[in-house]
């Protein structure tokens, strides 16, 4: 069957973590529904799930999303007045919105969505349903 599994991020700090997209994650729907000393899951239904892990392997404890690699992360956020919700609550938990001079059609005249960037370099993008 085609689709994710799950989505592993590693963090060099996992109490920031924890605060930070445990907040976002929330706001997005979804719920932690694991818990361990080095990690947490995150799932939203029955389907894909998220894992924030601080892992003994990191080859060091800086974040670059503009390295190869993953970029960022795209969330389902509901209606334009729940992204906007988002959006206006970010910077309270760790999060600095981006693009802030194109928000809400960064990127484009038809995908309303907001970017957002935390302490450690982790960029989630949020994103309106179709109207």
């Amino acid at each position: 069957m085609p689709g994710f599994h799950h989505v592993e991020i590693w963090v060099s700090d996992l109490a920031a973590a924890r605060a930070e997209w445990g907040w976002l994650l929330t706001a997005v729907g979804f719920e932690r529904t694991g818990q361990w000393t080095e990690g947490e899951t995150w799932s939203a239904g029955d389907g894909p799930y998220l894992t924030l892990t601080r892992s003994p392997n990191l080859s060091g404890p800086d974040h670059d999303r503009r390295a190869p690699g993953v970029n960022h992360l795209a969330f389902r956020g509901g209606s334009r007045a729940q992204v906007d919700a988002v959006m206006a609550a970010a910077s309270a938990h760790g999060w600095r919105p981006l693009y802030q001079e194109r928000y809400p059609f960064a990127g484009g005249p038809s995908h309303y969505a907001g970017w957002l960037e935390n302490s450690a370099g982790f960029k989630a993008e949020i994103v309106a349903d179709e109207e």
